[in-house]
């Protein structure tokens, strides 16, 4: 034995997960599309896995977590599988990492559907006969109610007869607090990124999680051990 927690055991709050990104990238020097690029090809892991049997929709935000689902998408279409992407809100709010995943995507003629208000007959054109509907919606940085259009496809998503996996954490659910917002994705599984996050613990939490699979994306160890050290430090003093 090591003495190491496993990365399972192991709670980051919304704070710690940013430090984690931020030093892996500043101080490490590890693109943050490299930690990108392992985030959304472990999801694919995880989905080939449970088994996939015909078209994923992924549901992607404007920010880190939609471009995650960018990722996914390749990679499902790179290993003969049907994704169809649906991206929530425009193009131009993109920014960083989840921008350069995009114009990649565009390149690799999958399909991909702009919503930017509640449209139920554009959402039900990509969901026709899916079989995982991902969720790359909202990050850890999300709290509070989901905004339109997102409160109104969240609970279309959870309607829908298909399997449900989230990216990293449920859209809606608060990372740390774990408290589910009005209208918040429900998953069967959850990828979840580095760690689990403080908020899985929560009674609440339980519905809306699945089954958690933590995903080593890259991040050296010591970041997270150094920040956990620091966190217990603070408590005492």
């Amino acid at each position: 034995m090591n003495g190491f927690q496993s990365l399972a055991a192991i709670r980051l709050t919304r704070e710690q997960v940013r430090q984690v990104d931020r030093i892996a990238i500043e101080e490490y020097e590890i693109p943050g599309m490299v930690l990108m690029e392992n985030a959304g090809r472990g999801c694919v892991d995880l989905l080939q896995s449970l088994g996939i049997g015909g078209p994923v929709a992924i549901c992607c935000g404007p920010g880190n977590n939609g471009g995650d689902g960018f990722v996914i998408a390749r990679h499902l279409q790179l290993r003969g599988f049907e994704p169809r992407i649906l991206l929530v809100g425009v193009p131009d709010r993109l920014r960083g990492d989840a921008e350069a995943n995009f114009r990649i995507v565009q390149r690799c003629d999958i399909p991909m559907t702009l919503l930017s208000s509640w449209d139920r007959p554009t959402v039900d054109g990509v969901l026709q006969g899916a079989d995982w509907i991902v969720d790359a919606l909202l990050g850890t940085g999300a709290s509070g109610e989901p905004r339109s259009p997102l409160d109104q496809l969240i609970p279309h998503l959870n309607q829908f007869p298909a399997r449900r996996l989230a990216v990293d954490m449920p859209s809606g659910m608060d990372c740390d607090a774990g408290s589910p917002a009005s209208n918040t994705f429900r998953a069967d599984h959850t990828c979840t990124f580095v760690a689990s996050k403080a908020g899985f613990d929560a009674a609440a939490a339980k519905a809306y999680l699945g089954d958690v699979h933590v995903l080593d994306i890259g991040a050296p160890r010591c970041i997270i051990d150094k920040l956990l050290a620091s966190s217990a430090d603070f408590t005492k003093s």
